[in-house]
């Protein structure tokens, strides 16, 4: 059932680059592909597929972090949990296979990641680990009036680092669906990451992350960092 999407969905779609500011400041960071997306922009989402391994659920334990790998930083997202199987949904359309949403941070390994791009290859490298994808409870989407007007928010050890708005995406959740379902057979339970606004930053041992959507209680999550044991 897609209300326990973490242990039933089968795909994780990421879509990355689907903040304007969180292109600007990934830019920043010195990845020349990211400069080059930040002057030309992009007809289509730029998408990245996670294990459900990856997930870890609200209230199952901390988030282990893998060692030697270099800073991983946290991105806060809205989730997208489809309702039922489905396959090239028309944009008109979309917002009838969606069954809930979730809050969710898409860990990165942000080394791994940038040595990705230069190279041209694949992120799931620096988004598959264990524990890089966890996920606060199921939200019904009768409980989500504006799903384009949610306000998400991210704290680290009570420091506000990322806060924005899901009307501020690049691409929309109706384009996202009839997009990923045009590539992909989506079916109940999977989710869609939708993209993080700005302020991503690292998370160590010893952090408490929390993060949440205002006005929303109910799809907030909260977890402690620890190292992986060695």
């Amino acid at each position: 059932m897609a209300t326990n999407f973490w242990s039933t969905g089968r795909k994780i779609v990421a879509v990355g680059k689907n903040y304007q500011k969180h292109i600007e400041e990934m830019a920043q960071i010195g990845s020349k592909k990211d400069e080059k997306f930040l002057s030309e922009g992009a007809k289509t989402p730029v998408l990245f597929l996670k294990p459900t391994s990856s997930y870890l659920p609200l209230g199952s334990g901390p988030i282990r972090l893998p060692r030697n790998i270099g800073p991983i930083h946290h991105e806060v997202e809205l989730g997208i949990v489809i309702g039922q199987k489905c396959k090239r949904v028309k944009e008109s359309e979309a917002l009838s296979v969606i069954a809930g949403y979730c809050l969710a941070l898409d860990l990165t390994a942000r080394d791994l990641q940038l040595a990705a791009k230069e190279k041209g290859m694949p992120w799931s490298v620096a988004k598959g680990y264990d524990h890089f994808t966890p996920v606060g409870a199921f939200v019904d989407k009768m409980h989500v009036l504006d799903p384009h007007n949610l306000e998400l928010f991210c704290q680290v050890n009570g420091v506000e680092r990322q806060r924005g708005n899901t009307k501020d995406m690049v691409f929309r959740i109706p384009s996202l669906i009839s997009y990923i379902s045009s590539i992909f057979t989506l079916e109940c339970g999977d989710v869609i990451l939708t993209g993080t606004p700005e302020g991503v930053g690292p998370i160590q041992a010893g952090d408490k992350v929390v993060a949440g959507i205002c006005d929303l209680p109910e799809a907030g999550l909260q977890f402690d960092v620890e190292n992986e044991p060695e």
